[in-house]
């Protein structure tokens, strides 16, 4: 018989494993289109999205208008969320092109700065989110993999993360307006 050290050891193994099993954006190679980040966002996008918790049970549904302007290196990306609860907020982006072609970015609500790596047809951005709950506020960390479909849409599926640990999922589609 297996003692109850070693179930827990065994089951905390699995679950390590699990955690440590994911996409690498290398995968994306070949894929197209290419992402391009500035090229899809400058100009109008209209998204529509949901937040699930960890059971996969819908949470909140939302929709979001999209204006982006691009200067140089800096994309200036404007977000005019409307929640199916009725709330609405406004979330501006900047975010910068590096000269090894990573992206860093910043918005209100983000706590440090966000990172970002295109790869064929996907991006990775990751950051830590000030998400509020009832009257106060928790950090939780996004990890959101963008897929270009085609020259007009777009799919995101975003994990959210507190101490490494999944407790929802956000999941995007985006169409330009051109």
């Amino acid at each position: 018989m297996i003692s109850r050290k070693i179930k827990a050891f065994l089951a905390l193994i699995g679950v390590l494993h699990i955690m440590g099993c994911s996409a690498d954006l290398s995968d994306y190679q070949q894929d197209g289109p290419k992402f391009d980040l500035f090229g899809y966002f400058e100009g109008s996008v209209t998204a529509w999205g949901m937040v699930q918790d960890r059971s996969g049970k819908q949470t909140r549904r939302f929709e979001v208008d999209l204006s982006g302007s691009v200067d140089g290196n800096v994309l200036t990306l404007n977000e005019d969320f409307v929640f199916d609860d009725g709330e609405e907020s406004t979330r501006v982006w900047v975010i910068t092109r590096l000269e090894d072609g990573t992206y860093e970015g910043r918005a209100d609500d983000i706590i440090g700065v966000a990172s970002g790596e295109e790869v064929g047809n996907a991006l990775r951005w990751t950051y830590d989110f000030e998400l509020p709950r009832g009257d106060s506020t928790v950090v939780v960390g996004f990890d959101d993999w963008l897929y270009r479909q085609d020259e007009k849409h777009l799919f995101n599926l975003t994990s959210i993360r507190k101490f490494g640990i999944e407790f929802g999922t956000l999941t995007l589609f985006f169409q330009r307006n051109d």
